[in-house]
């Protein structure tokens, strides 16, 4: 989405014929998958003991395993951190896994609501997704917190105006918010606005997510914020996020989602989520390894991957990928540089490059984050293939 270059053409001809060692479903495409093979076949053992976690990864195991995971091991949490598992309606597979591995998570955040603005006042849409009885199965009798998130739809440059020059207008929309988190008994939610202002007016939104969570905290509620990436292409400065901002938001947010992925686009194909870049993010906002800040930082994980033709390409998610090694049969490969899996195939007469995550780019991000002491946000678990779970 970034990273627009001139140079598409070139470099992604070298992607085709160097030696594959080196592709995300758009967060805001609700074209809606079904999976056929819905029926999931538990395994005796986890994809480690397996012997599936490995460089040498083969379409033929993927396809005959990945619906295959250790039911003995469902209700255990083998990731340490702190783990947020999106759910959106568009990829409604999500809600089952989210009551079969709720245990593995510390928050489950479905993407229901948007805040919406009109005649002066400050309304919550999208509550007709709300589901009572699947907030129950996730959450009832398990340590899960459900956090829906909440996305500013809609808004002009001149609603923010008017919101950040009243504090009475601040104190409407905070109370709009606990209003719906106290009828439907969430545990708070999570607040994604930070990347729609563009990198502008930054300091008055850290004063309004500061009374904000000045509120969830007197009701002990959690508040968890989206923030993008700090560094681009280059391990380049984005703009959009500094580490003396998150600094002042810290003491206010009780977590951030860092949304570690998108690295590439068909501009620029390449791997979803580099772990060089990935660490390089984490590094730039919280350096001192020891800081409180850094167990703050959900490190963002991606469930989908991308298939890049020449000049063009899109997300894909697990049932996509599947058709695709059932199809071609393509051999996958290890891109050491990246810590991600590629492969290639033909369809008619355009060459195709395929990067989605594997048991073993997963491992290693979850390896990093323990090493780094951060926690993991995933979008979202509805495009995953269901033995990833094992890790978790």
């Amino acid at each position: 989405m970034l990273f627009a270059r001139r140079e598409t053409a070139a470099l992604f001809m070298v992607l085709l014929y160097m030696p594959c060692d080196k592709a995300t479903l758009s967060k805001n495409d609700k074209k809606k998958h079904s999976n056929k093979d819905s029926k999931i076949q538990p395994a005796l053992e986890n994809v480690v003991k397996r012997g599936l976690v490995t460089t040498a990864v083969k379409a033929t195991d993927v396809v005959r395993e990945h619906q295959s995971y250790c039911d003995i091991e469902r209700e255990m949490k083998q990731f340490q951190g702190e783990t947020l598992a999106y759910v959106t309606p568009w990829n409604n597979h999500g809600y089952d896994i989210a009551k079969m591995f709720s245990r593995k998570f510390t928050y489950v955040s479905p993407v229901w609501l948007q805040i919406r603005k009109a005649s002066g006042r400050y309304t919550i849409q999208g509550k007709h997704d709300i589901d009572r009885n699947w907030i129950s199965d996730v959450s009832q009798g398990k340590n899960v917190n459900i956090v829906p998130r909440v996305l500013f739809d809609g808004w002009k440059v001149n609603d923010f105006h008017v919101l950040f020059s009243s504090e009475d207008e601040q104190q409407n929309l905070i109370e709009t918010f606990l209003d719906v988190i106290e009828e439907n008994g969430f545990h708070g939610i999570v607040l994604e606005v930070w990347s729609q202002l563009g990198g502008h007016r930054q300091s008055e939104l850290i004063h309004f997510i500061g009374h904000l969570g000045e509120a969830f905290q007197s009701k002990s509620k959690k508040l968890i914020l989206v923030l993008p990436p700090p560094l681009v292409r280059g391990n380049i400065d984005s703009g959009m996020i500094t580490r003396e901002q998150l600094e002042m938001l810290a003491p206010s947010v009780d977590a951030f989602s860092l949304m570690t992925y998108d690295f590439s686009e068909p501009g620029r194909p390449g791997a979803n989520s580099p772990l060089d870049w990935v660490r390089a993010c984490v590094e730039a906002l919280v350096p001192d390894s020891a800081s409180v800040n850094r167990r703050k930082i959900l490190v963002g994980l991606n469930f989908y991957g991308n298939d890049y033709a020449l000049g063009s390409g899109g997300p894909i998610i697990g049932n996509q990928y599947i058709e695709i090694l059932s199809k071609h049969k393509p051999k996958l490969q290890w891109d050491s540089a990246t810590s991600e899996h590629v492969l290639k195939y033909k369809s008619r007469n355009d060459e195709h490059v395929v990067f989605y995550p594997t048991l073993r780019s997963i491992q290693e991000r979850l390896n990093l984050a323990q090493e780094l002491g951060t926690g993991i946000s995933i979008w979202e678990i509805g495009q995953g293939l269901d033995y990833f779970y094992d890790l978790f």
